[in-house]
């Protein structure tokens, strides 16, 4: 492999930035290679993870920014935004833009992404091909921008909102609408409706107990959920002051002002496919993340490995961290480490509703896991662990997020229990072990987004350090509490002499 390779990564997105900055510090640039990254969207790349906390009102936006396009000109990487790709050039090498300016790769990486796809509602789109007024999606940085200015309009004030789409993104957009942070930005909370086409909310992730603890936590928050129904069109709405209605199949419609769409998402193969490369439901890769071209790698929402394609920060980020040690290591001569597989924490991102998944439960105990679980409706906690020959493979906890750390520990280092260990671990009044995030021990995972210990945050002074050494805190948010109270705990430092 050339030292002077041109490596081009097509995406601007959060798989890409962990990407570029990998390669940056393992001296990509600094021997001598070239490194160009072209970003269909404007400006510097974002955590799109937080776009509902800028919703809600908790975080500024410039807080979401990655990186911002003067890391890029300091560390001698190329970067075009606001520029599509119309198509790869496999045979010349190139990548085609849509004003069919060419860029010549020797090496290329697509980490394009998901796409969001519309809802079969009727009335949604209008005959000139634009969303109905009262519509809003929520995926980009511009979609947040459009909703926060429908937010804060004085002409037609929003007081109801339906969110379409029960899953994780939907439930955070819910409780932005609804929770009275969103008065930190001038305007009122919203009365907020979910409609879920599932038998429950988060159907991905969790059974129907802990989904109904959930569900109560929301009514309890003020969102009301109709699981197991679907909206079917825009008609007008049956209370005079508001802009419009939602009917659902039951027959139910729903009076709002303001309908957004959450429900939906696809891997972005249109390039992989046009390429002649192989698709299935994401970009086919192998455990080197490589395509069927061996010159071409694709990575994050994209990427399909193994037969699954994720669609959480977690993975996109192992990934691309895993590609760029690979691509490193083959400049150098050094051995080429194979991609491990998927590595799934989900978190829930929202106000008064704490939720987190490791792995996928309910495929594992469809397959055979035994299930130790702990439903108690009077503390609002759902904890359940699916077992496989002593080792938990898979957890969903609601509520009490106390032993998330020690548990993604456990499932990541395929820790065997005794048989009385598992059902310990549910029972708070039980605990043998760590019994808050102070007493971790330091190589228990913090960060599952980032894959930091507690050890790398202890070492840290501060948590804007934490942020700029070990990405801890920036990808879903949901381990800053821990973050924070193992910095409170730490020893104080001696004063100098």
């Amino acid at each position: 492999m050339s030292a002077g390779e041109h490596l081009v990564v097509v995406g601007h997105g959060m798989a890409a930035v962990r990407l570029v900055e990998t390669l940056v510090a393992g001296g990509w640039v600094t021997g001598g290679g070239r490194l160009t990254v072209l970003g269909e969207e404007p400006g510097p790349a974002y955590n799109r993870i937080l776009l509902s906390a800028v919703l809600e009102g908790t975080h500024d936006p410039r807080a979401t920014v990655l990186r911002d396009e003067e890391w890029y000109a300091e560390h001698g990487v190329v970067l075009r935004t606001g520029v599509r790709v119309a198509q790869v050039d496999r045979d010349a090498r190139e990548v085609v833009l849509v004003d069919r300016d060419r860029v010549p790769y020797d090496r290329l990486v697509l980490a394009t992404g998901s796409i969001p796809t519309l809802p079969p509602i009727r009335g949604l789109v209008r005959p000139d091909g634009t969303l109905h007024p009262t519509v809003h999606a929520f995926r980009s940085q511009a979609d947040c921008r459009g909703l926060l200015a429908a937010l804060a309009r004085r002409d037609s004030p929003v007081r109801r909102a339906v969110v379409v789409g029960g899953g994780l993104l939907g439930l955070q957009v819910a409780r932005a609408l609804s929770s009275q942070e969103g008065s930190r930005t001038g305007r009122s909370a919203v009365v907020t409706e979910i409609v879920e086409g599932a038998p429950h909310v988060l159907s991905r992730q969790l059974d129907r107990s802990g989904a109904s603890i959930l569900a109560r936590d929301l009514a309890r928050l003020g969102t009301t959920t109709y699981a197991g129904a679907r909206a079917t069109g825009l008609v007008p709405s049956p209370m005079p002051e508001h802009a419009v209605g939602v009917r659902l199949d039951n027959g139910h419609v729903l009076a709002t002002d303001l309908v957004v769409l959450t429900a939906g998402g696809r891997p972005s193969v249109a390039l992989a496919r046009g390429a002649g490369l192989e698709v299935r439901r994401g970009v086919v890769v192998d455990d080197l993340l490589t395509t069927s071209d061996p010159r071409v790698h694709a990575v994050g929402d994209c990427a399909q490995h193994a037969g699954r394609v994720s669609g959480f920060v977690g993975p996109a980020w192992d990934q691309a961290g895993a590609l760029a040690a690979q691509l490193l290591a083959r400049r150098t001569g050094g051995e080429v480490a194979p991609y491990p597989g998927n590595r799934e924490v989900a978190r829930l991102r929202a106000t008064g509703l704490d939720v987190a998944v490791i792995g996928d439960p309910e495929a594992e105990a469809a397959a055979g896991g035994e299930v130790v679980a702990v439903t108690n409706p009077i503390t609002r906690s759902h904890r359940k662990l699916v077992v496989r020959g002593g080792r938990i493979v898979a957890a969903a906890l609601v509520g009490d997020l106390a032993r998330v750390g020690l548990l993604t520990q456990y499932v990541e280092r395929g820790t065997v229990l005794g048989p009385h260990e598992p059902g310990d671990l549910l029972l708070p009044e039980a605990r043998s072990a760590a019994t808050g995030p102070a007493d971790l021990p330091d190589d228990a995972e913090v960060c599952a987004c980032a894959g930091v210990s507690a050890g790398a945050v202890r070492a840290c002074a501060s948590v804007e350090d934490v942020r700029a050494t070990t990405r801890a805190t920036t990808g879903c948010g949901g381990c800053a509490s821990s973050v924070r109270a193992l910095l409170a705990a730490r020893p104080p430092v001696p004063a100098p002499a």
